[in-house]
């Protein structure tokens, strides 16, 4: 049990919440790349992004993981973006580090996803057992080589109107 909740269930919730932030995420970046200032769409990512990250930490597994470095780096990676956003209000270099580091904390999530769907979905993890094998990392190489780009692409473009 996690919060009183059982296992299962509490897999269930922080599922649910990271594709909320991936998808949301996925949503946002376009604005960013049209300099649309951040708006609802904005702060759900942020808030779920933190949330997926939070609740993975309370997982039932001893030790230091790559999981729960995945999620410690996330987390550092947001609080510069939240920073970014919400205390300095995109102002100077603030608005490259949050668009920068929004599309990382993105790619941390995504990464993650590919890694849950090697793992537990049937007709993807037999392509790559061992996540070791051609389609895993091509897969993971495309989606760094997309995140780069964007982020790139993120951080040129991105000149909203004051917050």
């Amino acid at each position: 049990m996690t919060l009183g909740i059982p296992l299962y269930e509490f897999t269930l919730l922080h599922v649910a919440i990271s594709l909320v932030a991936i998808v949301s995420g996925l949503l946002v970046v376009p604005r960013m790349l049209r300099s649309e200032s951040p708006g609802w769409l904005t702060h759900l990512f942020l808030v779920t992004t933190v949330l997926t990250s939070v609740t993975g930490f309370m997982f039932p597994v001893p030790g230091f993981t790559p999981a729960k470095a995945f999620g410690a780096l996330s987390l550092l990676l947001l609080a510069a973006s939240l920073a970014g956003l919400y205390v300095f209000r995109l102002a100077g270099a603030w608005r490259w580090i949050y668009a920068s580091t929004a599309v990382a904390a993105l790619y941390l999530n995504c990464f993650v996803l590919i890694v849950q769907s090697f793992q537990k979905v049937p007709g993807i993890a037999e392509l790559a057992p061992t996540q070791t094998e051609p389609p895993f990392q091509i897969a993971q190489g495309l989606l760094l080589v997309l995140a780069v780009y964007f982020g790139y692409r993120a951080v040129k473009s991105f000149h909203p109107a004051p917050v």
